[in-house]
């Protein structure tokens, strides 16, 4: 260091002088601290907000659904009904918002709600389907928005009349729903489930093979001696 370097740094004042001679700086630099606390924080937080696909994610992962409903008791409750999803009975439907669900056979088949919530909770929405015999019922939904849970059960109260007078007819009448989430972004499983029933679709007032129309979605193990080996395919909308 040459003798003019450390004359000038000899004569210039350390910080503790600044701050006393120039209370501004020291100002200054208690905004600039406060400054890079916000923004740091700021930056936590943000990070901190898990994305809509993060979030997707997590439902998947551990949502509690089953695609197959049905009991064990009763000729109603003991019925299948299966909702068309994946295995994880988790669903992105896409922009065409096919839906479809398959109804086993029964001598005294009653109607069918489907009824659709906000998985984050709020006002839920339901769409009835008259009794039918086994088949295959595709609906067209609008837009998946947000999480939504879809319950599927039939009305089996509704087809016994001695219902209301039987503290016992729960057993009977009470058919366990098949339950399923949608989601509005789609993953591999998804496609596949989407195709499948852009083909169900083509099929509308027209009869599909049982056993392989349920085998494409992996439930070949559903159909049983009892079931048709055509199914119809039964579109409302």
């Amino acid at each position: 260091m040459s003798k003019l370097h450390k004359a000038l740094w000899a004569n210039f004042p350390r910080s503790g002088t600044l701050e006393k001679s120039h209370p501004s700086l020291k100002m200054f630099g208690t905004l600039v601290k406060a400054a890079v606390f916000l923004a740091t924080g700021f930056g936590l937080t943000v990070g901190s907000i898990p994305s809509p696909a993060f979030a997707q994610a997590n439902l998947r992962n551990s949502f509690p659904g089953r695609r197959v409903g049905g009991g064990t008791r009763g000729e109603c409750s003991a019925r299948t009904l299966v909702h068309l999803v994946p295995d994880s009975s988790v669903f992105a439907p896409g922009a065409s918002g096919d839906l479809a669900l398959v109804q086993g056979p029964t001598a005294n088949p009653v109607s069918l709600t489907m009824t659709f919530k906000p998985e984050a909770g709020g006002a839920s929405t339901s769409q009835t389907l008259p009794a039918s015999p086994a088949g295959v019922t595709l609906v067209r939904r609008s837009a998946i928005s947000a999480p939504t849970i879809w319950e599927s059960g039939f009305d089996c109260a509704s087809g016994d009349v001695a219902a209301s007078a039987d503290p016992l007819s729960f057993i009977e009448t009470a058919s366990p729903p098949a339950v399923s989430l949608l989601l509005s972004t789609p993953e591999a499983s998804d496609t596949q489930v989407q195709k499948s029933l852009q083909a169900l679709r083509q099929s509308c007032g027209g009869l599909v093979p049982a056993a392989e129309t349920l085998a494409q979605f992996g439930l070949a193990d559903v159909v049983t001696a009892e079931w048709p080996q055509q199914l119809p395919v039964r579109c409302p909308s």
